[in-house]
């Protein structure tokens, strides 16, 4: 039986490290070509939630979305070993020639943990799934090309790395953001290039 917890979407609710977290995922530095803004978060998982939806973009062409969800139980919750958890899902078209590769979960899966490493955000109890999906077209249809798309979805419990300061989900927003942009075939932004924070609220150019 799974117990009921009251649930608080709003982020300007709950204990001040739950609305400091969610600060820190606001105040994340997002690429350009990420289009990121508030959504609701789920009910009924956590006593405290907040989550981001995020597109990618390029010439006005959606290559990617996803979404971060963060989950806050000031109880605990012995599944994660912690009292925060980081829910995250990416989905991006790729080249339909890729879905054959025996590799392709693997590299998929790399890119995340690849891109938490690089951003310096700590972590543990990380789980989660890859998926590839081919699409081919009939009948009426069967001049349309081929699709095929990867979608990641993982979990892990953000870990603190300074006692003395607040969670910051900061560095996890970024990479959740990297791992979409990396899905959806964007080179990685050159060494020396800082990125700056996305608009949220309008598309832009």
């Amino acid at each position: 039986m799974v117990a009921r917890h009251e649930t608080h979407s709003e982020s300007s609710a709950g204990p001040a490290d739950f609305r400091a977290a969610v600060a820190s995922m606001r105040a994340a530095a997002l690429r350009p070509e990420v289009f990121c803004e508030e959504m609701p978060a789920p009910q009924r998982i956590a006593p405290y939630s907040s989550a981001l939806s995020a597109d990618v973009t390029v010439d006005d062409v959606d290559l990617g979305t996803g979404r971060i969800i963060l989950l806050h139980d000031p109880a605990g919750n012995e599944a994660w070993n912690g009292t925060f958890r980081c829910v995250v899902y990416a989905r991006a078209d790729i080249d339909p020639d890729l879905i054959s590769d025996p590799m392709l979960a693997a590299v998929g899966w790399s890119w995340l943990s690849e891109a938490l490493d690089a951003h310096g955000a700590a972590y543990a109890e990380m789980s989660g799934t890859v998926t590839s999906v081919a699409t081919e077209s009939f009948g009426g249809m069967a001049d349309e090309e081929g699709t095929a798309q990867i979608e990641v979805r993982a979990s892990w419990t953000p870990v603190l790395t300074d006692e003395d300061q607040p969670l910051d989900l900061g560095p996890h927003v970024e990479a959740w953001a990297e791992l979409l942009c990396t899905s959806a075939g964007l080179p990685p932004v050159p060494e020396g290039v800082t990125s700056i924070p996305s608009r949220r609220g309008q598309r832009g150019s």
